[in-house]
Order: C-alpha cells, then sequence, then structure tokens
C-alpha cells in the first residue's frame, strides 16, 4: 500500500474519538483560564477592599482620641450624669460648710 499523493480529492480521515477528545481538552482549558481568571480579579478586588478598610481603620484611629469625629452616645449621657452629680456635690459642700461656720 503505497500512499496516494495529496490532492483535491483527498481527504482526511479523523476518527471521532480524538475529535471529541481534542474539543474536550481545548474546552477544559478554556474553563480552566476562565476560572483562574475569576479568582485572581476576586483576590484584586480582595485586597482594594482591605487596603481601603485599612485606611479608613487608620483615619479612625487617629481622628477619634483627638475629638475629630464625635463622641459616642453613651458618653453623652454620662457627661450629662456627670454634670449632675458635680452640681449636687457642689450644694452639699455648701450645705456643709453653713452648718461647720455655723452660718445660714
Amino acid at each position: 500500500m503505497r500512499g496516494e499523493p495529496i490532492g483535491e480529492n483527498t481527504s482526511a480521515k479523523l476518527q471521532l474519538a480524538f475529535v471529541a477528545k481534542v474539543i474536550g481538552l481545548v474546552g477544559s482549558a478554556v474553563w480552566l483560564i476562565a476560572e483562574f481568571k475569576a479568582d485572581t480579579t476576586a483576590l484584586k478586588n480582595d485586597v482594594i477592599r482591605m487596603e481601603h478598610e485599612m485606611e479608613l481603620n487608620s483615619e479612625f484611629r487617629i481622628k477619634w482620641p483627638r475629638g475629630e469625629i464625635g463622641a459616642l452616645p453613651a458618653d453623652a449621657t454620662q457627661d450629662m450624669n456627670i454634670e449632675h452629680l458635680k452640681a449636687r456635690v457642689d450644694k452639699l459642700d455648701e450645705h456643709v460648710d453653713k452648718l461647720r461656720h455655723g452660718t445660714q
């Protein structure tokens, strides 16, 4: 059996199983590359988000103790209670001084 010369009438016979394997391999490669790209994009977004949160945390860490951001509502309540108690203590001190010195 001698090979026929390649010409216009020559037809290439490929096995169907081989073609299916090649299509499957190419499809798998495309899917794998798409998954890696999606994972890489997700990781980049996570890094950007973490950098932004770190920047906000640094700003909070610096500005909160200085009082530039504000105070908690509980702090305001405590300040009001302290002012009220201070006024009562001042009145009691006044009363004790009056009793101690005998002036009314």
